[in-house]
């Protein structure tokens, strides 16, 4: 595959949007891009905003060498239903619907088109994605450098075995929203400590960021950084010691744990 491939992406919402960016950013000739998208309007809005093309769901498949399915979990098997008889042999199955298997989806398909299952997360929508992409059996050396490619572009990607996949679900797929219910803490008890909404959620937001910009280019570890902040008999250690005591910790791997299941019933 080059940049010159052709690519099909199915379902354009929000996330369909963030990856056709991605895939212009690495270098990917937006008039190679087609997309299937039910909605007319919204087809049109990408069409003018982005240079690409639309397709009936059939032509675009018979054309592209990369497919990519971002289709809700629940649509997938009618989707594959629908697109079985007239995907390119060649092409490249990208699907980035959670919980949905290679296996279920090269069942559904009943062709040899290599697969590849991808969790991205929702910072794609702004750069600052993480995505884990499975490789199933048939996927070509220059398909995994095309892949990782535009992956890359939304963020920062890795490559995990299958069996991983529901773990990297309770790590970075769900993981957004337990820092939002951190920060919505944080905000709440800031005004129980008298603070207004707006000034509570200005300085929780801005902790936030700047902790986690911190922690990205220091190249400390949350470990270090926490101890450097943390003055013995302190206020920071008075805050840790409660967070203790409600051992945190555990809190925490028993919710990762409970999204990693949960994951695993919906495949």
């Amino acid at each position: 595959m080059s940049q010159q491939s052709k690519v099909a992406v199915i379902g354009a919402g929000v996330m369909g949007e963030a990856l056709i960016t991605a895939l212009i950013s690495s270098g990917v000739n937006p008039d190679q891009i087609t997309i299937s998208e039910k909605r007319e309007e919204r087809a049109q809005e990408l069409i003018a905003q982005y240079s690409v093309k639309a397709a009936p769901l059939a032509s675009n498949v018979a054309n592209a060498e990369a497919l990519l399915l971002v289709v809700k979990p629940q649509d997938m098997a009618s989707v594959l239903d629908e697109i079985k008889g007239s995907i390119n042999p060649a092409s490249v199955v990208i699907s980035f619907a959670a919980g949905k298997t290679i296996s279920f989806i090269s069942n559904a398909l009943g062709t040899s088109n290599p697969v590849v299952r991808v969790m991205p997360n929702t910072p794609t929508l702004v750069g600052e994605g993480m995505a884990a992409a499975s490789m199933g059996v048939g996927v070509s050396a220059t398909q995994r450098e095309f892949i990782l490619g535009f992956l890359g572009a939304t963020g920062k990607v890795i490559e995990v075995s299958e069996e991983l996949q529901d773990a990297v679900t309770a790590t970075s797929g769900s993981g957004p929203a337990y820092f939002f219910a951190f920060v919505e803490a944080m905000v709440a008890g800031a005004k129980e400590l008298g603070l207004s909404d707006q000034d509570a959620t200005t300085l929780t937001i801005q902790t936030i960021v700047g902790a986690a910009k911190l922690l990205d280019e220091s190249g400390k570890s949350a470990t270090t950084l926490r101890e450097n902040v943390t003055s013995p008999n302190g206020t920071t250690a008075a805050a840790l010691a409660s967070f203790g005591s409600e051992n945190l910790n555990l809190m925490v791997a028993k919710a990762m744990k409970a999204a990693r299941d949960r994951s695993q019933e919906l495949a």
